[in-house]
């Protein structure tokens, strides 16, 4: 494969896109990204409180639209909707499709088997749980509030909300951080809790790196 490979990332939440870049821009400069965002997804999921055929359809749609502007990979990185995006995997496979918290999952199952799940967006923590193996057990946490502060522009107050609701989870062998959104929350989430702390971004830039040179 192509050390420059295209990358399209799609979106469901603004926030999402400055944690996926910076990732990228650390581990993996050399990819070349394009950006979809789309965030009536996340609001409409919010509303409709589940996922249906028609979300499948409009992920399908995006998923098409990213392979035909010539895509080597696509990344999703809104944390919620993975049956949707199983579906554009099966469309487009052999092309590597990956859910923004597969290789996060990956990592977390080998630091421990008690894992807090610690998000600001209530459908994940109903959407994600299923996708860790049977043999951990997930402690769910929303740190309320903390999406909306940072709607408003307000990342300290994001940031306190997610750290008081990461106490609860001290008990736990690791944290994982189930958002793109709050990954730059990791630092003050393992001073907060003494945990270590595992993240989306940084997890799936590697195994989507890894998956990719591994292609002929």
């Amino acid at each position: 494969m192509t050390t420059s490979p295209r990358i399209a990332l799609i979106h469901a939440l603004k926030h999402s896109i400055a944690p996926i870049e910076a990732a990228f821009a650390q581990a993996w400069p050399e990819a070349r990204l394009m950006n979809l965002l789309d965030d009536s997804l996340s609001a409409d999921l919010a509303r409709d409180g589940k996922l249906g055929d028609a979300m499948t359809g409009r992920f399908l749609a995006l998923g098409d639209y990213a392979a035909a502007t010539g895509a080597n990979a696509i990344l999703f990185t809104c944390s919620a909707f993975g049956p949707c995006i199983e579906a554009v995997a099966r469309a487009h496979a052999p092309m590597p499709v990956l859910k923004p918290n597969e290789a996060m999952i990956e990592r977390a199952v080998t630091m421990g088997k008690r894992i807090g799940l610690l998000s600001t967006f209530p459908p994940t923590l109903a959407s994600m749980p299923p996708e860790f193996p049977a043999s951990v057990q997930i402690v769910p946490k929303l740190a309320e509030g903390a999406l909306a502060a940072l709607d408003r522009g307000d990342r300290t107050t994001h940031d306190r909300l997610i750290v008081e609701a990461s106490k609860d989870l001290r008990d736990c062998d690791v944290i994982a951080l189930a958002q793109f959104s709050i990954a730059s929350s990791a630092p003050l989430v393992a001073e907060a809790t003494g945990r270590p702390v595992v993240t989306t971004p940084d997890s799936a830039v590697e195994k989507l790196k890894g998956l990719l040179e591994a292609m002929p």
